[in-house]
């Protein structure tokens, strides 16, 4: 019954995708970024859905499993405040400069903003770093959900197997526009049914009020921030939504909106769609000590799962199971769309082909390069064992410690493609310094203090790009003048 119904929701889903392509017009433009013509609505869904990965599903729960009610604080508060700022001064300006130049990829941006072949491929290279562990997260989410939810009878691989191959067909086929209207079909699906989860299962353990009571007298650290969250860890941990700024498949759907009002709903209800998602699942985590007392390190990753599964009507708990799936690929779509953007662009037709290259070529390159990032991410998916949260904030620190670019590239007329590639620099040294130190330790800060690496870097990046860029000559007024409009 449960694999079904799992079975049901992927068709629509491939539906769905299959149903945008009437709309395709056989252009680059129209399947890397729908032709600039996405509306309000479908952007809030689209950035919501791509921003809410398995990370704010399992990962938050299971985090919320060990850390306690504090982890909402550290993630979905801040972040209800940082990424609409974000939305409203970077992306609203990445929009009129993607219309205005016909920008598709946030390295051409960089790469014409400084007039440096040299930002652009080091640029290149480290965001697709940083983005393999943040699609590790969406795999490895997929087989998790599958096997718990069917009790260890369809192993992790199928369920990762899946996932990869369902976006893989959608996202080669529709590409943006049909990627998008996943993405608000499966946002919904999820945040409907993720709300459903939470009051049945609170349902089964008494009420919210005896649950939380339950919890309270055998692990009251857990309601409260005590040691597990310092006051330096909880202030720093604002840095981390600032990664919003920097994602490659957050600055792509920027691109797609219609025009500058567009942003307007998606920065009154992005917060509120926020509180939707990790309100419940952090509680869940918290509430899973009743259940499952003795989940150790990754095994919390399950936990809503294991939860859903137990208390659940198999009917419900596959609706369920489908709604994590939602959440699953409503992300790694875009992300894996990114990527593949990213390479036509800025690899093959910028290298190759430069100006010579058809609309059909840049669609072609575009499939086959999403096709080959998500089967190297499920093998290494299925030789990875770490924690979903863990992998995420990682992946965060990278691209978070990243935002002193863009907004060097925006608003300040004097930085160069020195400064960008001295702040890039620092980016990569100081983030494999901390990974090194930090990646066996749960919870690691700097020196133990509570400070969390990605505040450091920032700070380290914002002072190369500074003393860099004024120690070197500054861009050209004919580069400068593309980008700032001219001073009265």
């Amino acid at each position: 019954m449960i694999l079904g119904i799992i079975a049901v929701y992927l068709a629509m889903v491939l539906f769905v995708g299959f149903a945008s392509h009437r709309l395709f017009r056989g252009t680059g433009e129209d399947y890397f970024v729908a032709s600039r013509s996405i509306g309000p609505f479908l952007l809030l869904m689209s950035l919501f859905g791509t921003n809410m990965t398995a990370f704010a599903i399992l990962g938050a729960s299971g985090e919320a499993y060990h850390a306690g009610i504090g982890v909402f604080a550290l993630m979905a508060s801040i972040s209800a405040l940082v990424i609409p700022s974000v939305f409203f001064f970077i992306g609203t300006r990445v929009w009129s400069l993607g219309k205005r130049h016909g920008f598709i990829t946030q390295v051409q941006y960089f790469r014409q903003r400084w007039d440096s072949d040299a930002v652009g491929a080091v640029l290149f290279v480290v965001l697709i770093a940083l983005l393999i562990p943040y699609l590790l997260i969406g795999v490895m989410a997929g087989g998790l959900t599958l096997s718990q939810i069917t009790k260890g009878q369809v192993p992790e691989w199928t369920g990762g197997l899946l996932v990869c191959v369902v976006v893989m067909t959608y996202v080669c086929y529709g590409g943006l526009r049909g990627t998008a209207w996943v993405n608000a079909f499966q946002t919904m699906v999820f945040t409907i049914l993720g709300g459903v989860a939470f009051w049945v299962i609170i349902g089964q353990l008494g009420g919210l009020e005896t649950a939380i009571a339950t919890v309270g007298a055998s692990h009251p650290e857990l309601l409260i921030r005590g040691e597990n969250i310092k006051p330096l860890k909880l202030l720093t941990y604002t840095c981390i939504p600032l990664s919003v700024g920097m994602f490659p498949h957050m600055f792509m759907h920027w691109l797609t909106a219609q025009r500058a009002e567009t942003f307007r709903v998606p920065l009154i209800l992005y917060p509120l769609c926020i509180a939707a998602v990790w309100v419940p699942s952090v509680i869940l985590g918290v509430v899973g000590h009743i259940d499952f007392p003795n989940l150790a390190g990754p095994a919390a990753n399950s936990v809503l799962v294991r939860m859903i599964d137990l208390h659940a009507p198999e009917v419900l708990a596959g609706l369920l199971a489908a709604g994590v799936f939602a959440a699953v690929m409503s992300s790694l779509d875009s992300q894996v769309l990114s990527v593949g953007t990213m390479f036509t662009q800025d690899v093959v037709r910028h290298y190759g082909f430069h100006g010579r290259m058809s609309e059909r070529q840049q669609v072609f390159w575009g499939r086959a390069f999403v096709a080959l990032i998500l089967t190297i991410t499920y093998i290494i998916a299925q030789v990875s064992q770490r924690s979903i949260f863990q992998l995420g904030v990682w992946s965060f620190t990278g691209f978070a410690s990243l935002f002193p670019i863009v907004v060097a590239a925006l608003f300040w007329r004097r930085s160069t493609k020195y400064g960008a590639l001295a702040s890039i620099g620092t980016v990569v040294v100081l983030w494999t310094y901390f990974l090194t130190r930090g990646w066996q330790v749960r919870g690691y800060t700097v020196g133990g203090e509570g400070i969390m690496p990605v505040a450091v870097i920032i700070l380290a990046a914002a002072a190369s790009m500074i003393v860099v860029s004024l120690a070197t000559s500054p861009p050209s007024p004919g580069v400068v003048d593309r980008f700032f409009p001219a001073r009265k």
